[in-house]
This record gives C-alpha cells, sequence and structure tokens, in this order.
C-alpha cells in the first residue's frame, strides 16, 4: 500500500478511535450527544447502550486499521483494504438516512475513501 494511502487510513483510525471515546465513553456529556442531534439528557439516557455498541464498532475498525499498517505486506493491506471499505460502507448507510446526515457521513467516509482510491491509483 503506497504511503500516502497509509496516511489517510491512519487519519480515519484516528477519527474512529474520537468517535468511539464520544460515544462509548463520553455519551452522558451534552456537549458530546448534542453533536449527534440528540435535544436532551433523557434521548441520551435512552440512546446510550446503542451508543455504546456503535463505539466499539468504531473502535474495531480503527483497530483493523491499525493492525493492518503495523502487519503490512498483501495480509496488512488486505485488513486495512477491509476496514476501509467497512466504514465507507457505514458512511453510505449513513446518508441514505437523509440530508441531515450528509455532513457527519462524509466527516466519517472521506479519509477511508481517499485511501481506497490512492491505493487502487498509487
Amino acid at each position: 500500500m503506497h504511503p500516502v494511502a497509509q496516511i489517510f487510513a491512519a487519519i480515519a483510525a484516528v477519527l474512529h478511535v474520537a468517535i468511539f471515546v464520544m460515544e462509548s465513553v463520553l455519551w452522558s456529556r451534552p456537549a458530546v450527544w448534542a453533536k449527534f442531534g440528540l435535544p436532551n439528557q433523557n434521548a441520551a439516557d435512552i440512546t446510550k447502550p446503542m451508543a455504546f455498541n456503535q463505539g466499539f464498532y468504531n473502535l474495531f475498525l480503527a483497530i483493523g486499521i491499525v493492525v493492518g499498517l503495523v502487519l503490512g505486506g498483501s495480509a496488512g493491506d488486505a485488513i486495512v483494504y477491509f476496514a476501509c471499505a467497512s466504514i465507507v460502507g457505514a458512511a453510505l448507510v449513513l446518508a441514505s438516512g437523509g440530508a441531515k446526515y450528509f455532513r457527519a457521513a462524509a466527516v466519517q467516509g472521506i479519509t477511508p475513501l481517499l485511501a481506497l482510491v490512492l491505493a487502487a491509483a498509487l
């Protein structure tokens, strides 16, 4: 995998660790749940188990990228490709929820998409 593609994959991993922290560790803080469009603490409390679980999905994808980058070679590249493609797929699913999710989907999906495109092109 080209080093420039690896950089974008690594950025995607860092972003998804940050998302994990927000969803699984800091979810009860108003500044955090408000970023996800929740109207009040009650809504945050109701959705906390779902956010906790979703955060771990993000963490596992980030771990996949990091493991793939550290492992290297064709096996490591395959892991990075799979994790990046999974994140892009999740971003597309998020975007299918409507225009209000487009920005979040772009933030989530652009760096792994760039990693995949650059890996294919370089």
